[in-house]
């Protein structure tokens, strides 16, 4: 008898890819859930469960600090940078779930669909950050975006909720597109799709490869489409604004923390004996990015979209730590990520919960005032603003020094200089926010007419007791861009150890 060869698939460390399986279990769970006739078991049992599977995706991850562990025969990677950028997702995607509390999204789009696809986008980000093989990045970048386009357009009955989702898909598959021929194009140079094997392929004459070198320039613009990267930033606004704002807070951070983390793996790891190549590129990109994100800025009328642009403006700071090529650099990236996250989150709770006290969306005349009447709103905006905008005491002042350093450190003091006065720019328009709260105008512009209806009621007592959750999340987050910036040390620690998790110099 001749014997039959058995087939013998890939070795899968199920342990590791625990944090995935509680995500993507999690999202089947509750689109099931979901379509229970109970309106009370959607409404409630269903952002519980949300709630449920992130705090045990949460879990999973802490156990498994300091592994470094390679999933489905080296394709995944399990590090402490991965750990680190999923602490940032999971804590995204658990205040855009306290948002969405009576939030019009979840009852336009079905409860079930909406939560399942945030689960589903939040494992998408985690298989973007733990992949060491292009098909991996690939699928991940994929999985968060697919689930993205249909967020964005979740209120249906919104028009500019629709046309954001509708932009968001056309520009952000000419980006995947993008970044799929230049992932073609480095395949085709090295000859494999493993990053080990592709830093081992440029050790050689193949680092001169016109082929490798167009590949890098077209998955360096891939990866700036989805990292909010000018001149690649169109899309950014109008997306922002018109997305429901519990998204729009979680693809703020979640999706430019995966971008990051992707730029650190591929260009910092696999193709680091290419950097004379492509750090100038990155570097001139990051340098038209800050510029065009703060000026744009300025003059904005809409929240949002203020907050879009600063967010441009923000990448360029971020990208300034993947230029650098170092340790240092990686590490000050993660921190201003992990900073970032608490500042801008806060920011969008405010939002969120001013669109559904008055008549005046995301308009700026909707802060007017809140100093007096909703101090409990207007400090968490306060902190925020000045904590993007680097001012002392704050932790984004300690995220863009670590920025600074890194980039003095790494031989780009140029780009430390230009982070400078990027921030004093800032101040053009994040002092115009606080003007507004604390120093308000006397006329209010008439309603937007695409605004959300505001609450019945009117008294700020019984607004603040209708939005609790937005509330809660913005004095939580608020306070903590106050607390990292006087005790920066636990968030230091958190970045070191996925610094070091790339092993650079």
């Amino acid at each position: 008898m001749i014997p039959v060869a058995t087939a013998k698939g890939p070795y899968i460390d199920w342990a590791a890819l625990s944090p995935l399986v509680a995500l993507i279990g999690g999202a089947l769970v509750v689109l099931l859930i979901g379509l229970l006739a109970a309106r009370s078991v959607r409404e409630r049992g269903v952002p519980v469960l949300t709630i449920a599977a992130l705090g045990t995706t949460l879990g999973m991850t802490i156990w498994q600090w300091h592994d470094r562990t390679s999933i489905i025969s080296g394709a995944l990677r399990v590090d402490d940078l991965a750990l680190v950028l999923g602490l940032i997702f999971l804590t995204a995607a658990l205040a855009a779930v306290v948002l969405s509390l009576g939030a019009a999204a979840p009852e336009q789009s079905g409860h079930g669909e909406y939560h399942a696809l945030l689960l589903t986008a939040a494992a998408g980000m985690l298989v973007l950050v733990e992949a060491t093989n292009l098909v991996a990045l690939f699928l991940g970048l994929e999985l968060l975006s697919i689930s993205l386009y249909v967020l964005c357009a979740s209120e249906l009955r919104r028009e500019k909720s629709l046309e954001s989702g509708l932009k968001y898909l056309v520009i952000g598959s000419v980006g995947s597109a993008t970044l799929l021929y230049g992932l073609a194009l480095i395949y085709g140079a090295t000859g494999s799709t493993d990053f080990s094997a592709i830093a081992a392929a440029l050790k050689g004459s193949v680092v001169s490869d016109p082929l490798l070198l167009t590949g890098v320039a077209l998955v360096a613009a891939g990866l700036a489409f989805k990292a909010s990267s000018a001149p690649f930033h169109q899309w950014t606004p109008d997306v922002y604004e018109g997305a429901p704002t519990p998204i729009t807070a979680f693809m703020a951070v979640a999706t430019k923390a995966a971008a990051f983390g992707i730029f650190l793996r591929l260009f910092d790891v696999a193709l680091i004996d290419a950097s004379v190549d492509w750090a100038p590129l990155l570097a001139a990109i990051a340098t038209i990015t800050i510029i065009v994100g703060n000026v744009g800025a300025l003059g904005q009328s809409s929240v949002k979209r203020l907050l879009a642009w600063s967010g441009v403006a923000q990448a360029g700071y971020i990208l300034a730590g993947v230029v650098v090529a170092s340790t240092l650099g990686a590490e000050a990236a993660v921190y201003y990520l992990g900073v970032y996250t608490f500042m801008n989150v806060a920011a969008f709770a405010v939002v969120a919960a001013r669109e559904r006290e008055t008549g005046l969306g995301d308009d700026m005349a909707a802060l007017s005032g809140i100093g007096a009447s909703r101090p409990w709103l207007a400090w968490p905006m306060t902190i925020a603003m000045l904590s993007l905008a680097g001012i002392p005491a704050t932790a984004g002042f300690v995220g863009k020094f670590y920025l600074i350093d890194a980039t003095v450190d790494g031989g780009y003091t140029w780009l430390g200089i230009l982070i400078v006065i990027g921030s004093m720019i800032s101040l053009g328009y994040y002092l115009r926010v606080l003007a507004t709260m604390w120093m308000p105008s006397r006329t209010i512009p008439a309603s937007p007419p695409d605004a959300r209806p505001a609450m019945a009621g009117g008294s700020p007592e019984a607004d603040a007791q209708r939005d609790l959750p937005a509330t809660a999340v913005a004095v939580f987050f608020g306070a903590a861009s106050l607390f990292f910036g006087i005790i920066p040390g636990p968030l230091f620690h958190l970045a070191k150890d996925a610094g070091r998790a790339l092993g650079l110099l």
